[in-house]
């Protein structure tokens, strides 16, 4: 993996895109990583990134915590161009939520100066493995669904905050890696259908358990809702968390209902801290590892295709399973 100031493997030296936005960079989605070793690496591998930015006339956005963007404002200078948006790296937000910011910052991108977007990362990733997966994840899926935005973004990846493990996953969600003042093509890029298929998927405690709910061939869709509701409403006490997730819930239940094969089945585990729910039906289901990252049908709303989109901004962790028996959705949030 290249850290910043090593020079790049010869591997990397074919097809080096230039960081600065130049002539030998491409108008699509550039999604680059440096690994660095502290505050200080932090600085130098993003200052540069940003001043070419600023140069070209791009809408730079600071996507990082506020103890990162406040010593880079103060070495860029004040720039009506220069924003910050910690959401985009999932500070405060889940990754469909982080994604629609980003473009909308796309659309005011597009409306002045070089029509291109800049974002310097930081990403949040959490604190334990399952945590780690949603930021390895969007971090992936971003090569899918901003593929062919005018964006160019750097994620730096810190090995003095962040686990080992998170910081390996860069080199694999990353089609460029920063070495010196260029980015340059990684020949270890996994495309997201193959590295989202193969992530591990960390088992909640809370399954070591008997589940608290269980129903297999629910005859009706409407009967479904009400016993989840009611579960719900058992284990989750703040109104407004019990709300969201019944509808993101019953959303996943109405795609088995109406895009799956019977029989359709439910399980949730609760506990203290946590609740995992799973739908269940016998067909096929979806083969796209980044299904519900955005609505189905773009901005038209009207035209549905939100239920797994809803999931995915509602729940805390959602993943597509695919087994012998069927399809299942299994979704899963902290109480607390």
């Amino acid at each position: 993996m290249s850290v910043i100031g090593d020079h790049p493997p010869r591997s990397l030296q074919r097809g080096q895109v230039h960081a600065g936005g130049g002539p030998r960079a491409p108008r699509g989605h550039v999604h680059g990583a440096v690994v660095v070793a502290g505050r200080e690496q932090v600085l130098a591998a993003a200052v540069p990134f940003l001043e070419s930015g600023i140069r070209a006339g791009d809408l730079v956005v600071l996507a990082c915590d506020e103890a990162t963007a406040a010593p880079l404002r103060a070495e860029l200078g004040k720039h009506d161009a220069l924003l910050s948006e910690p959401r985009i790296a999932l500070r405060g937000a889940r990754a469909p939520d982080a994604f629609g910011l980003t473009r909308r910052l796309l659309d005011r991108a597009a409306a002045s100066g070089s029509g291109r977007l800049r974002i310097l990362g930081i990403p949040e990733f959490g604190p334990d493995p399952i945590s780690w997966r949603e930021g390895q994840r969007y971090e992936s899926a971003a090569n899918t669904v901003l593929r062919d935005a005018p964006l160019s973004a750097l994620c730096v990846y810190d090995t003095d905050v962040l686990p080992a493990p998170v910081v390996a996953s860069a080199c694999v969600t990353h089609p460029y890696l920063l070495a010196r003042s260029d980015l340059a093509a990684n020949p270890d890029y996994r495309p997201p259908r193959r590295y989202l298929a193969e992530l591990p998927l960390p088992r909640e405690p809370v399954e070591d358990g008997a589940p608290v709910f269980v129903v297999d061939a629910v005859a009706a869709l409407p009967d479904l809702r009400r016993q989840l509701g009611a579960v719900l409403a058992e284990w989750v006490p703040d109104r407004d968390r019990r709300e969201d997730l019944h509808l993101a819930v019953s959303e996943i239940a109405a795609n088995a209902f109406r895009h799956g094969t019977p029989p359709v089945s439910a399980r949730i585990w609760a506990g203290p801290d946590r609740i995992v729910c799973t739908i269940s039906d016998g067909g096929a289901g979806l083969v796209d590892p980044v299904a519900g990252f955005q609505p189905a049908h773009g901005d038209d709303l009207s035209r549905g295709g939100m239920g797994l989109w809803l999931a995915r901004k509602l729940w805390d962790h959602v993943d597509l399973l695919h087994g012998p028996d069927g399809f299942t959705v299994r979704l899963s949030s902290p109480l607390n």
